[in-house]
């Protein structure tokens, strides 16, 4: 016997793994910022959160400050597999050397990230949709809440009657425009075009007088030369 209460652990035991989802975010963009992140043992059990406001930053700075904020809790306490899961592709892209990272801002905070990784025996990073994150959102929201000054407010369910009353009302159906008084009146007919007289109804006499044959005598036109 070593004189111990529990047994050594066997010197080829795996080591536990830790998952991690991380958020940040920014209302406004730059805007007052947070992250939350949450992080879970192998059997889904929440070890720890985390949550801080960052005063007026951009969205990506809030998602790396999430992820250095994971790196540092599982280097303190001597994390040796880890698994940090972000719905942020464009930090997991470059935390995986896919893209590079061209902002002055985010380099520092890339290269800090990087250094905190190589100190985890395994380390690796993953994507996630937005719902698949909503714990470590929940964090972040919190978080901003807290550094604006908000609290938060308790949902109350509210009656049928109170939300019928907030609906919009109903418009009117729209109205006919009365008719253009202009347009009723009585258009007047233009007189008729006389035509002229075809030349196969005029004759020529031997005084030299054209005549109209096809008019009875009292509206007969004669042409004198």
């Amino acid at each position: 016997m070593n004189g111990n209460l529990f047994p050594d652990p066997a010197p080829n035991a795996p080591a536990e793994h830790f998952t991690a989802h991380c958020d940040g975010g920014s209302r406004g963009n730059p805007g007052p910022a947070g992250y939350g992140a949450v992080v879970e043992d192998a059997k889904g059990r929440v070890v720890a959160e985390l949550s801080q406001y960052l005063g007026i930053q951009t969205n990506n700075f809030a998602e790396y400050s999430g992820l250095l904020g994971v790196l540092k809790w599982a280097v303190e306490h001597n994390t040796k597999h880890l698994t940090v899961i972000s719905d942020s592709e464009l930090m997991v892209k470059q935390m995986q050397g896919k893209y590079k990272v061209a902002s002055p801002i985010l380099r520092p905070l890339y290269e800090e990230a990087g250094k905190l990784s190589r100190q985890i025996a395994k380390f690796e990073m993953r994507h996630t949709l937005r719902g698949g994150n909503k714990h470590a959102d929940r964090l972040a929201n919190e978080a901003m809440d807290k550094g604006m000054g908000k609290s938060a407010i308790p949902q109350v369910a509210k009656p049928d009657s109170f939300e019928a009353s907030r609906r919009p009302a109903t418009p009117p159906p729209p109205q006919t425009p009365p008719p253009n008084p202009r347009r009723l009146r009585k258009r007047r007919r233009s007189p008729p075009v006389r035509r002229r007289t075809p030349r196969r109804h005029l004759r020529k006499g031997h005084s030299g007088v054209i005549k109209y044959l096809g008019a009875p005598p009292s509206r007969r036109i004669c042409f004198c030369r």
